[in-house]
């Protein structure tokens, strides 16, 4: 999947699109680290790769994680394709969005959420009416009936703040996911559009996990960029799974695990009351 170039564990290549219009940069970072500063070290020097790929190219490499190839293979290889620009297009107006039970979205969200689910109290999903875009051949036009949940979202329950003479409401975003290897166009608007009005929120605020992107998608919709939180550590065990390692615990060598250093998540925030 990967190969040692860098002498870090990771490898940045450059694929050729499908339309033969344009390259896309990819970057595989093995699951090399056998000790918590050694995935620091790695971590450090792939985020230099990062920005130098930002730099020339004006966008975000795909980072493939060598656990997340192993453990969620499916996800992964339609990750790739999607960034390829391939891939089933779907658009928001074709489909209906209403609220789901926990047991809806958590099903669906640990099938196709990197993180599987999250606390929440809000939850919507969006079902397709009808189906108008391009459908990927290696995804049949059955498998996206009219009916099909096409993309879960999930918010928080509502944190309240005294600012001056007012009590805002403030909620976090914690989870939205589509199918693998659908593009919903619209998709994260419109529910974004649909927990507002429900709730009527004064403040929402969400991450961008950097891992995955850098979180454009959430300036398009309005959202202001207001910090950026630090990096996870995670065990890897043996079956490639990833578990957030807690700092204040002394680990025991352990020669069966490896350690990974993720590259932390841009903080976002959409105020909807005015507020200092």
């Amino acid at each position: 999947m990967y190969k040692i170039g860098s002498g870090y564990g990771y490898e940045s290549i450059s694929v050729k699109l499908p339309s033969g219009e344009g390259f896309r940069q990819l970057l595989l970072l093995g699951a090399v680290a056998d000790t918590i500063e050694l995935a620091k070290t790695q971590q450090s020097a792939a985020r230099s790769e990062i920005i130098r790929i930002h730099q020339e190219y004006q966008s975000y490499p795909l980072i493939i994680t060598e656990d997340r190839w192993r453990s969620q293979n499916s996800m992964m290889q339609y990750r790739i394709l999607s960034h390829l620009e391939i891939f089933t297009q779907i658009y928001a107006r074709n489909c209906e969005i209403k609220r789901i039970d926990k047991a809806t979205a958590q099903a669906f969200l640990e099938e196709n959420h990197s993180y599987g689910d999250a606390t929440c109290k809000y939850r919507y999903g969006l079902y397709l009416k009808r189906h108008t875009g391009h459908c990927h051949a290696e995804r049949s036009e059955a498998s996206l009936s009219p009916g099909t949940l096409v993309a879960v979202a999930t918010f928080s329950n509502a944190r309240k703040w005294i600012k001056g003479d007012k009590t805002i409401r403030s909620y976090e975003w914690t989870r939205y996911a589509s199918l693998p290897g659908v593009r919903l166009s619209g998709g994260m608007g419109r529910a974004l559009k649909a927990f507002i009005k429900d709730v009527q929120p004064d403040d929402i605020m969400t991450y961008a996990d950097l891992e995955w992107s850098e979180g454009k998608v959430y300036e398009q919709l309005g959202f202001s960029l207001e910090g950026v939180k630090e990096y996870v550590t995670f065990k890897i065990v043996r079956d490639f799974r990833r578990f957030p390692h807690r700092s204040d615990l002394v680990e025991a060598p352990d020669e069966e695990n490896l350690w990974l250093c993720n590259f932390g998540s841009n903080k976002y925030r959409l105020k909807l009351t005015d507020y200092q």
